[in-house]
């Protein structure tokens, strides 16, 4: 696997290519606005073009989407049409159990949700989890958020809006007390401290990936849940369903990043825990990381940036250096931490 297209030249996406380039790919940029200045060729392509896109896929061994997640559906259909391999950072459920159906009749590997939440969160939860000879119980938290925050919110969009909209208001998946089950958005909020900082935690979607379908029967409770500055989801709730945006989630997405615009100066905070058994006493594990902007790739990078891009590419790594299978489908939780850790661009986050 050495050609790779990378789909969405935002900065996730420009990250992620120029990382796979000097790691030794073949890229190439794709993004409907013309792109230069980048150490690989640049290719400008309206990718609700099926044909087109079949053309340019066909002359890959694998593609990465950086897009808006309703994007990725049709693209991972045409990836499997062409045989080549698929990634994504998609949190999206639906999305992703398309590409799992994809997977069972695919020749090359199937990978969505290899970004920050899921993808990286997963990895570390199941690291967590493999400490034990019984776990009892699975908590990953991520935040993604402003270190100097404004104004009641506390936050700054800089994410994708569609990306959070859709967290906030699609329905969770968790297994509470040995049940799978689907629960409201927004919800079970809890107070949580890093570095003496006080956060707030609430549940969002997508964020477990396939981690329900793996540990159900064998962990008796597993949840995801997102970390904002306290009122946060006091506000969204608000905003939501008291004034109805819920009903118009391109509008909602479109008002909150004119209120709160993307800043560089940002931090990722990484809460997970597992608790249970081992050799007869029950204990409690937990990787806790606060994030912040590097120099990666010779610029300076947000913090949000280089974990999402820097996930993805030492997923990508992996698959091509032989550690990670190259057919079928690819749950993060079955990816190794160390391993993962000892790739050149996973090793951003040991440092």
């Amino acid at each position: 696997m050495q050609k790779i297209a990378v789909l969405g030249l935002g900065k996730v996406g420009t990250l992620a290519a120029e990382l796979l380039h000097a790691s030794g790919f073949m890229v190439t940029g794709i993004d409907v606005a013309p792109r230069g200045h980048l150490p690989f060729p640049v290719q400008s392509l309206d990718l609700t073009h099926t044909d087109a896109v079949e053309t340019l896929f066909a002359d890959q061994d694998a593609v990465l989407s950086c897009l808006p997640f309703h994007l990725n559906t049709p693209l991972a259909e045409v990836a499997h049409r062409t045989g080549i391999a698929y990634f994504d950072l998609t949190e999206d459920v639906p999305t992703t159990n398309r590409i799992i159906e994809l997977s069972k009749s695919a020749k090359r590997l199937m990978a969505p949700q290899c970004g920050l939440a899921p993808g990286f969160s997963g990895i570390v939860g199941a690291s967590l989890i493999a400490k034990l000879d019984n776990c009892r119980s699975c908590k990953m938290r991520v935040g993604a958020l402003p270190q100097h925050p404004t104004g009641l919110m506390g936050y700054s969009f800089n994410w994708s809006p569609e990306g959070v909209v859709n967290e906030y208001l699609n329905d969770c998946e968790v297994i509470e007390e040995g049940e799978r089950k689907m629960i409201s958005p927004m919800e079970w909020i809890e107070d949580i401290y890093i570095d003496g900082m006080k956060l707030e935690a609430f549940t969002t979607s997508g964020g477990l990936g396939t981690m329900c379908d793996t540990y159900h029967g064998t962990v008796a409770n597993i949840d995801y849940k997102t970390m904002r500055y306290p009122g946060h989801a006091k506000l969204m709730n608000f905003f939501f369903h008291e004034l109805l945006m819920r009903e118009r989630r391109e509008e909602a997405g479109a008002i909150l990043v004119n209120a709160k615009p993307p800043v560089d100066d940002d931090i990722v905070y990484v809460h997970a825990s597992a608790e249970g058994m081992l050799e007869g006493a029950l204990r409690r594990f937990e990787f806790v990381r606060g994030y912040r902007p590097l120099k990666v790739a010779g610029k300076q990078r947000t913090a949000i940036s280089w974990t999402t891009a820097g996930s993805v590419v030492a997923v990508i790594e992996m698959v091509r250096d032989g550690k990670l299978p190259a057919t079928g489908f690819l749950k993060q939780e079955d990816i190794a931490l160390d391993a993962f850790l000892a790739t050149p661009t996973g090793g951003l986050y040991a440092a």
